[in-house]
């Protein structure tokens, strides 16, 4: 029988990504009180669920108490009982995820998608500390989103809220379709334009050359033509995307996160991009780095479980 989550005196958040695994531990006021972080393994389900567990023991001992546990993942679980489902590290798609954890750490497991976990980290005690709602985006080796509405997680029936990276990439110019194929199976989706991979492979089609993100931006500010042409592109892409998600769920603040929340140019740029697809009087949007960096996953992750459930009320 798994332990009454009451029990536990700490949060324990764990961030599966797809190339590495961070964890961190943090006391009742949020302090940090133990990190870890390995590479992830690939492509062996099993191997992921160990290092999960082993990654949960070591910040216990380091913290020197029990604790609660969340995990934000790539995809989500299919609701009633089912496997991960839409992870890009697919050898999780379809796995018994949520019950293979909580029978090897012997406790009750949250389980969130990263992108949501990153929102609800910035919502807490981040960037948007105070809104009344949020779009937290994730930009990095996928592009993930998620909602915050007074505090709370915006979910579904399905386990898809806030997963705009698998919407086609919206007021697509003629040169833009059928856009490339996504591991999805689909074209043109979000994350094939606005993803890192997403940026430097446009880069690639365009100049011949394959360079990282880094490398592009770095190019771009010495004043290389196409590198600054490869970036103008990656914006408005980016911002017609925002601008559908502000239509339908008209956030206070977006809060942009991953390794391309590091490009300092897109939040000069964003909001007067965006604002020519905004269908309201007011098109000013807000957009905000994360104050957490690449913690705010894992943060969230931990946030899962509300103070009650950490202090035994």
């Amino acid at each position: 029988m798994l332990p009454e989550a009451g029990t536990l005196s700490c949060r324990i958040g764990i961030d599966l990504g797809g190339t590495k695994i961070a964890g961190i531990a943090l006391g009742a006021d949020g302090a940090i009180l133990a990190s870890r972080r390995v590479v992830a393994p690939q492509q062996d389900y099993a191997a992921t669920v160990r290092a999960i567990a082993d990654m949960v023991g070591a910040l216990e001992q380091a913290a020197g108490r029990p604790g609660t546990v969340g995990i934000g993942m790539p995809g989500s679980i299919a609701p009633g009982g089912g496997g991960v489902q839409n992870a890009n590290s697919t050898w999780l798609n379809g796995q018994p995820f949520a019950s293979d954890l909580e029978r090897s750490l012997n406790k009750p497991v949250r389980l969130a998608n990263d992108a949501n976990c990153f929102a609800l980290s910035e919502a807490v005690d981040g960037a948007g500390a105070g809104a009344r709602s949020l779009f937290g985006v994730i930009l990095g080796t996928g592009c993930g989103g998620g909602l915050i509405f007074e505090g709370k997680l915006i979910d579904g029936p399905r386990g898809t809220g806030g997963e705009w990276g698998h919407n086609p990439l919206p007021w697509a110019e003629a040169a833009e379709h059928p856009g490339p194929a996504c591991w999805c199976g689909r074209n043109g989706c979000m994350e094939t334009w606005v993803s890192g991979p997403g940026l430097e492979l446009d880069h690639r089609r365009q100049t011949g050359m394959a360079l990282s993100t880094a490398a592009i931006a770095a190019k771009a500010a010495a004043g290389e033509a196409a590198a600054r042409a490869t970036l103008e592109r990656h914006a408005s892409r980016l911002a017609r995307g925002l601008a559908h998600v502000v239509n339908i769920f008209d956030p206070e603040l977006v809060v942009l996160g991953g390794g391309l929340s590091q490009l300092s140019h897109l939040y000069a740029q964003l909001p007067a991009l965006i604002a020519p697809y905004i269908l309201a009087r007011d098109q000013r949007v807000s957009i905000k780095p994360p104050r957490w960096g690449d913690a705010g996953g894992v943060r969230g992750a931990a946030w899962l479980w509300p103070q009650t459930d950490t202090q035994g009320r």
